[in-house]
């Protein structure tokens, strides 16, 4: 019914003047402040956006996007499929809720999604007579149609102007990393003066990937700390101790609940070597860095769950497989895995403050969320956050095969066939996609396909800087893209590679000629087969399948 209504007010969208779209905007601000309330200007104002999207960027809301836009505003969970859209689904909704001049933020997963939103939908809201920013890692950026980015990769963030962060978070609607919000949220009280707060109220959010920041990375504190003692040299000493130590015999290990402690002939084997008589009546210092130490070696795989880059430990973000710089795992873990790798031990530290992104995220007077995966989390979701969560219709039919898992004697056996299958879609031209779920798997299978001579890219946490060009050219014909979980999240496949807007490209003939040959590729692959996804095992989260999937 409300779709309806917006749909029958296109016609007169239409017929708003270069500039006119701003004010519309000023005289749906008027009504607001006369009391008018936002879902009585909906329909009007959700019509203003799907034209302003068309006139600016050429991409006309379909009207299940509108209905994921309904349902954002509505503070709800839009699971929406791969490829239907979210980007300009949000849009709607976000300028709904800005024109009460109080802020919105949308939430994104990773720097580049950040500023390529924002630079890819800042038009839309220039044209309404809005202000949009993005926030990432210690910078912030102002979409601005007259600042030139002549350094820019990406025709999307050709026209981010940096600004401060104050600035950005003033901005009518802001884009930003999770964890850059909770960081400023701390910062924020810990000044000492009021003047240099850069965040202000908590409007309205919507977080894109919703599963992956509100479930998956929810419980993770993010702690601004401070150093505290100096780094000792005895962790490396407890790594040599742990060594001496038999797994049959020496501790025991619950994985499910990531611990490990001595056994009671562990306890006597370690206090024999210390030449101690009671490791617990000595001092609390032995016990913690034995136990940090036990830990680091028994529970804390290289590869998986951090990686050695540059002389230092950096951990792996289990869930989206990114690296995550400047995190150091808490309780003297860290100090023991770089002592373990041989590396140079860090400074311990002590909390100054902590937030984690359940708590922050609770704060906000309206929460609503975007993925592909949600209806799999739904209990969760209404439990702790109160969201419900709608599945969206599509707007294309669904044309994906899904196939049984195969089952095999032995992981090698299992890798074999892998890349037989790999070299069978590569002889014939049909891109593939392999999900692993760890670096170590990703370079086995690298290391396979090298032998068989079949060119190929890996996309892991050691190099994820490449991971947007990486993913766009993996639908091009003959492509094999080996892939940890990190793939796929905000950033879409298209058969036959990327496709370029005519206006990227130095003349029309040249477009044409491009264009035609991009529809010749895409639809040889088609043929093909489209893409050929191949997971590697079940993940532990069935969402991270489901999205592999996607």
């Amino acid at each position: 019914k409300i779709v309806e209504n917006i749909n029958a007010q296109e016609a007169g969208m239409k017929r708003i003047r270069e500039g006119g779209f701003a004010k519309r905007t000023a005289e749906l601000k008027e009504r607001i402040i006369g009391g008018t309330p936002l879902d009585d200007i909906l329909p009007e104002a959700f019509a203003l956006v799907r034209e302003a999207s068309l006139r600016t960027i050429g991409q006309r809301h379909f009207d299940v996007q509108m209905i994921a836009a309904l349902v954002l505003h509505l503070g709800k969970v839009a699971e929406q499929k791969t490829g239907e859209g979210k980007t300009l689904s949000a849009i709607p909704a976000l300028y709904l809720n800005a024109i009460t001049g109080q802020g919105v933020h949308l939430v994104t997963v990773n720097d580049y999604l950040a500023r390529r939103d924002a630079g890819w939908m800042g038009p839309i809201f220039h044209a309404l007579g809005l202000k949009t920013s993005a926030m990432i890692s210690e910078q912030s950026f102002l979409y601005d149609p007259q600042y030139e980015d002549k350094n820019a990769t990406d025709w999307r963030l050709m026209h981010l102007k940096p600004i401060s962060r104050r600035e950005a978070y003033q901005a009518d609607i802001t884009y930003g990393i999770n964890s850059e919000y909770g960081f400023d949220y701390l910062r924020d009280n810990m000044v000492s003066d009021i003047s240099q707060v850069v965040q202000r109220e908590y409007h309205f959010a919507v977080v894109d990937e919703v599963d992956s920041v509100l479930i998956d990375e929810a419980r993770t504190p993010h702690i601004i700390s401070a150093p505290d003692m100096e780094a000792t040299h005895a962790y490396y000493d407890y790594a040599k101790l742990v060594e001496k130590l038999n797994h049959e015999t020496d501790f025991v290990i619950d994985e499910k609940l990531r611990t490990a402690h001595l056994s009671d002939h562990g306890i006597l084997k370690v206090e024999k070597i210390l030449g101690i008589g009671n490791i617990y009546e000595k001092d609390f210092e032995t016990v913690h860095h034995i136990e940090a130490a036990l830990k680091a070696r028994v529970l804390f795989q290289r590869e998986k769950d951090y990686i050695v880059k540059d002389g230092q430990v950096i951990i792996v973000d289990e869930f989206t497989g990114r690296l995550l710089h400047g995190r150091r795992f808490s309780e003297g873990i860290h100090q023991a895995i770089e002592a373990k790798e041989g590396v140079a031990i860090q400074q311990e530290s002590k909390t100054l403050a902590t937030v984690s992104l359940q708590n922050y995220f609770r704060m906000y007077q309206k929460l609503a969320g975007m993925t592909g995966t949600a209806a799999t989390e739904a209990e969760e979701f209404h439990k702790i956050y109160n969201l419900d969560v709608v599945v969206i219709p599509t707007h294309r039919a669904m044309v994906r095969k899904d196939f049984a898992d195969s089952v095999y004697k032995t992981p090698r056996a299992k890798y074999a066939a892998i890349a037989t299958d790999i070299a069978d879609c590569h002889k014939r031209g049909q891109p593939v996609l392999v999900g692993t779920t760890s670096i170590d798997k990703n370079e086995i299978i690298s290391d396979l396909l090298t032998r068989k001579g079949i060119p190929h890219q890996v996309l892991n946490a050691k190099n994820h800087i490449q991971e947007a060009s990486i993913i766009a050219e993996a639908g091009k014909k003959g492509a094999v893209t080996v892939a940890t979980n990190m793939a796929g999240r905000g950033v879409d496949i298209i058969l036959g590679g990327t496709r370029h807007e005519k206006w990227e490209v130095s003349s029309e003939k040249i477009w044409e000629k491009e264009e035609k040959e991009w529809q010749r590729s895409h639809d040889e692959i088609l043929t093909l087969g489209g893409l050929h996804v191949i997971g590697t095992e079940r993940h532990e989260s069935r969402r991270i399948d489901n999205q592999l999937r996607g």
